[in-house]
């Protein structure tokens, strides 16, 4: 059975060169239908990912949330607690995702000064599955929030990219990106 959507070629093209998975499709059952994978069998291992992401956007919104003067309130504060929702609650969202149970949730902030902020979310459990999705689902949520809280300010602030950073634990191994 096929899978999938076909790429236009020149979409295709983006994609050349870069690694291909091998093996069996995990997420997909006996008749090709999707399936959660049953990890029952794995090790507990302390398992960490880090992701990150940023929103670009005019000097001036980046001052008014440095400065305290979004009308909605602090926003890096409410985005940090969307963030830890989010982490939380990404099984709910994603649907091939395990519900795990977080040991920790840490979300921080920079900033280039002018026209990026800057967002990191470390996530780490004990568990038979990895965290890279909740780290990748709450720096989207924060970006999202920050988006949300500066809206009336700029709407064509711009979110991403958001990528994994590292994660390590499990039967994968470690992986950091170069």
């Amino acid at each position: 059975m096929k899978v999938g959507i076909p790429l236009s070629h020149e979409r295709h093209n983006e994609y050349e060169g870069l690694p291909t998975v091998s093996g069996p499709l995990t997420h997909f059952n006996e008749q090709g239908r999707a399936r959660m994978v049953d990890i029952s069998g794995k090790e507990e291992t302390v398992r960490i990912a880090v992701a990150t992401s940023q929103v670009t956007m005019q000097p001036s919104t980046l001052q008014a949330i440095r400065s305290g003067e979004v009308g909605k309130g602090d926003v890096l504060a409410v985005a940090q607690v969307a963030g830890i929702q989010a982490a939380k609650r990404t099984s709910d969202w994603i649907p091939m995702c395990h519900p795990l149970p977080l040991t920790g949730v840490n979300i921080t902030f920079d900033d280039n000064g002018e026209d990026e902020l800057y967002i990191e979310v470390k996530v780490k459990t004990e568990g038979k599955t990895g965290v890279e999705m909740e780290a990748l689902t709450a720096a989207s949520a924060v970006a999202l929030t920050i988006y949300d809280m500066c809206k009336a300010l700029q709407k064509d602030m711009v979110i991403g990219p958001t990528l994994l950073q590292s994660k390590s634990g499990g039967k994968s191994g470690d992986f950091t990106r170069s």
